[in-house]
């Protein structure tokens, strides 16, 4: 097992290294300018237009160079890589005084947004996710398989019956429920407009810095509690149907008849027996679900105004800001092979007729 989690570590770098490539390949293909853009010059962000064609063109020019967007392809690519600031024959390869404006991702350093040189985007993402995109993610992970488990396993004992119908309908509703619909209606029903029985907007109250621990700890868990209720409903109910579906396969298989003829209970034979062979199709999702969840919470972010990661994106979209989407896109790409690096090794615990030897 320890040699093949070295090999696949190893294959990581190089599909990171083509990750890389496609998403710098896909910002030079999307339409924008970023210079023009972030400078508010004809790309409707508000900036001056008094200025002459010859300043503009200056302006534009003296941006571009400082933050290395007048360079080739490849150049930009080998930049975000790592700090390769001098070509082998002396020559600056980025230009001004040869600082590398995305710093490097293989020194774990992103370098500053394109519109704020004083704010770190390594350090901004470490902050939206810590105190907000992972505590999301990890909750809603957390409740989709607590829930979706035990309702799958309820529904495969009584297929066919009029309960597994109705929770069939009910949980093919659900997830065929618009995420950014059911925020918005969440939050007209308990925002003030509705009940008012929980706080909808932000991850904080005003004035919560003043409260002390607990209080404090109370009022960022109740704006939570809305965003991890829609990020949680759909993954609810397509880990339960897929639950069901495993252990509908298994409980038919000949060694589970075995176990019935020697007189086990139902109970033993679905804790002891059919769950964990049931289970892999479960785990095949988990490779892909926390990415997800990460990503896919850039409408749940943008919906509750939560200062997320995904809201990070979401910004650094609207601004076209290079270096924001690069290191967004990078992480997401990572945290995808890391869970399926991860569901793998879950494959070999639950079922140890699987070798990676």
């Amino acid at each position: 097992m320890l040699h093949y989690i070295i090999r696949r570590v190893l294959w990581m770098i190089p599909t990171m290294l083509g990750i890389l490539l496609i998403i710098l390949g896909l910002l030079h293909a999307a339409p924008g300018d970023p210079a023009m853009q972030i400078l508010g010059i004809g790309g409707g962000g508000g900036g001056e237009m008094t200025q002459d064609g010859a300043d503009i063109e200056a302006r534009l020019a003296k941006f571009k160079r400082d933050n290395a967007l007048d360079r080739n392809f490849l150049v930009q690519y080998l930049g975000f890589l790592g700090p390769f600031n001098v070509k082998p024959d002396g020559h600056e390869l980025f230009g001004g005084d040869g600082r590398n404006p995305w710093g490097g991702f293989l020194v774990l350093d992103f370098g500053t947004e394109l519109f704020d040189k004083n704010k770190q985007i390594g350090d901004e993402i470490r902050h939206r996710l810590v105190e907000v995109t992972l505590p999301l993610a990890l909750m809603s992970t957390f409740l989709i398989y607590m829930i979706a488990i035990p309702i799958g396993i309820f529904s495969a004992n009584r297929a066919g019956s009029r309960l597994d119908k109705l929770l069939t309908l009910l949980l093919f509703i659900l997830y065929s429920v618009p995420v950014f619909w059911a925020g918005l209606m969440l939050i007209l029903a308990f925002g003030k407009g509705g009940l008012g029985w929980l706080p909808v907007i932000g991850l904080h109250s005003r004035g919560a810095d003043e409260l002390e621990p607990w209080p404090y700890f109370v009022d960022m868990a109740q704006h939570f509690i809305l965003p991890v209720i829609v990020t949680t409903y759909g993954g609810l109910a397509y880990i339960s149907r897929q639950m069901r579906s495993g252990m509908i396969e298994v409980v038919h298989q000949d060694y589970i008849r075995t176990a019935k003829a020697k007189g086990l209970g139902s109970r033993a034979i679905i804790l002891k027996h059919a769950l964990r062979n049931s289970l892999i199709p479960v785990i095949t999702i988990f490779a892909s679900i926390l990415p997800i969840m990460i990503g896919g919470s850039v409408v749940i972010e943008v919906v509750f105004d939560l200062p997320g990661m995904g809201k990070y994106m979401y910004e650094g979209l609207l601004t076209r800001d290079f270096n924001v989407i690069m290191a967004t896109m990078t992480l997401l790409g990572a945290m995808t092979l890391l869970g399926i690096l991860l569901s793998d090794i879950a494959y070999a615990i639950v079922d140890p007729r699987i070798s990676y030897s």
